[in-house]
């Protein structure tokens, strides 16, 4: 059975739906998006995404299509119809189709293009990966210089990605002036003589919403976090290290440019915040 997706106001069989050549989305990368996981039917860290899609679009100009009540109700109905118990939502927003292409931004009543959809992901919080830790390459962070906004533009760590693939290791992190910056879809952090230390928020990186719960769960639980950057050498050399994201919440890296980080196995301090993570979020779902 094929999933529902949503576009543009409408529920439709994913084989139905269809976006114009002309979406600036597709021309010029012109959108925006954010991922939503699902764990139990309910959706984790909502109102972080939804205050973060808001920035992005503010940033960029572009007018919110919906509220963010109207957009939770979307994403419930999505869940519902799917039959998702553990998943992802992705929703993007772009400026929207013109009626051709051109550089200049369209007028402002142009109607931007909502599209959201489901992945079915059984065992998403019980990944058997977080138990072993996974490998990283670092590779150097050529990126436009507003990570913060969460945009489509999403080619360079795709590449990045590819080059973790090719190098039989399973994602890379981002160096720019010798500091690590993020990983190419996650933030990253390191564990030293018992704290944790993660690069502070700039427009260098993206704002993650599951960092900013987990520094706040860490702070809560009396752990040390000091937010600055740090260097590959350093992560080699530090106790543990580990990344966060929406998909995979609380992941140990083990390995960096082929050296063990640690033991070069997963340490008590991502396995403690991945922890209580995933028991503070499911109590908060929505």
């Amino acid at each position: 059975m094929s999933r529902t997706v949503y576009v543009n106001g409408e529920y439709l069989p994913e084989e139905e739906a269809t976006v114009s050549i002309f979406d600036r989305g597709f021309l010029m990368a012109d959108g925006v998006y954010e991922v939503t996981s699902v764990l139990g039917g309910k959706l984790i860290d909502f109102p972080g995404h939804a205050a973060r899609l808001d920035r992005s679009l503010t940033e960029l100009e572009m007018t919110a299509p919906m509220n963010a009540e109207d957009l939770l109700e979307v994403h419930r109905e999505l869940v519902r119809r799917n039959g998702i118990d553990e998943g992802l939502i992705y929703l993007q927003i772009t400026r929207g189709n013109p009626g051709d292409r051109d550089f200049a931004f369209p007028p402002a009543d142009t109607k931007p293009t909502v599209v959201l959809f489901t992945q079915a992901k059984p065992g998403l919080a019980a990944n058997p990966t977080a138990k072993v830790g996974i490998k990283v390459i670092s590779i150097p962070d050529i990126r436009w210089g507003r990570r913060d906004i969460k945009t489509v533009q999403l080619l360079y760590p795709s590449m990045a990605k590819m080059a973790a693939k090719k190098a039989h290791v399973d994602d890379a992190w981002f160096v720019e002036d010798g500091l690590v910056t993020e990983g190419t879809s996650n933030n990253a952090y390191i564990v030293k003589g018992g704290k944790i230390i993660t690069r502070n928020l700039s427009n260098d990186i993206l704002h993650g919403i599951t960092r900013a719960a987990v520094v706040r769960f860490a702070r809560e639980a009396q752990m040390e976090v000091e937010e600055r950057p740090f260097t590959i050498e350093e992560a080699q050399g530090a106790d543990e290290a580990f990344f966060t994201s929406a998909s995979a919440f609380v992941m140990p890296v083990v390995e960096i440019d082929g050296k063990a980080v640690g033991t070069g196995t997963p340490g008590p301090v991502a396995a403690r915040l991945r922890e209580i993570y995933l028991d503070e979020s499911l109590k908060a779902a929505v």
